[in-house]
């Protein structure tokens, strides 16, 4: 039974993370496209940044679970669902059109370094985001699988690397200022603590 709970858990572990990542990546897209000149990411990019974030996300069937999500048997609630990706995806949005900021405004990026740093900042905020939104409890009150860590700590790597690596220029990356990698920490930890603020709203006033 507890095997069968576990499983049942970790899939809406999946569902919840990529419907919001999804939501959000489109909500973001739809909205650079009004404004920008350019398209804010090459197809070829897109494709990549899907790899990479779908990594971490599927080391997810064997992560830990927390008691409470096992204690009872659970249904498929499409309506949680849907008000989970609403309001994470709308959160990954809005430090998405951040980034937009720091790179137009403050940075003054070209193309090319516009779309890096929204690649950058794309793949490591969705892969760290997973450790946060795969849990009720606060992000360090429950201890992810081994598998999941090492993956998502591997795709950071990566994704921090790829544009000093020959790989950039048939990617269409260029490398990022140092200012930019300040600027990239600090939306990823302000990100960080937005989602635990809207995870310990949400589950206090949505049931599942």
């Amino acid at each position: 039974m507890q095997e069968g709970r576990r499983t049942f858990a970790n899939t809406l572990k999946y569902v919840f993370m990529a419907t919001s990542a999804n939501f959000g990546n489109m909500f973001s897209m739809a909205g650079a496209s009004l404004f920008l000149s350019f398209l804010p990411l090459l197809p070829k990019q897109i494709l990549l940044t899907n790899l990479l974030t779908d990594i971490p996300e599927m080391t997810i069937a064997g992560d830990r679970v927390d008691e409470e999500l096992i204690d009872r048997p659970r249904r498929w609630n499409i309506a949680f669902i849907r008000k989970f990706m609403l309001t994470f995806g709308l959160v990954s949005s809005i430090f998405d059109y951040l980034t937009f900021g720091v790179l137009l405004w403050f940075l003054q990026a070209g193309v090319e370094e516009f779309r890096t740093g929204w690649f950058v900042e794309s793949v490591i905020s969705a892969s760290v985001i997973v450790l946060v939104v795969r849990s009720r409890r606060p992000f360090m009150r429950s201890r992810p699988s081994r598998g999941l860590l090492m993956a998502t700590l591997a795709v950071v790597g990566l994704t921090l690397l790829l544009p000093y690596t020959p790989l950039r220029g048939p990617l269409g990356f260029v490398p990022l200022p140092a200012s930019f990698l300040v600027a990239l920490l600090c939306i990823v930890i302000a990100y960080v603590g937005a989602a635990e603020f809207a995870k310990k709203i949400f589950y206090r006033h949505v049931v599942y």
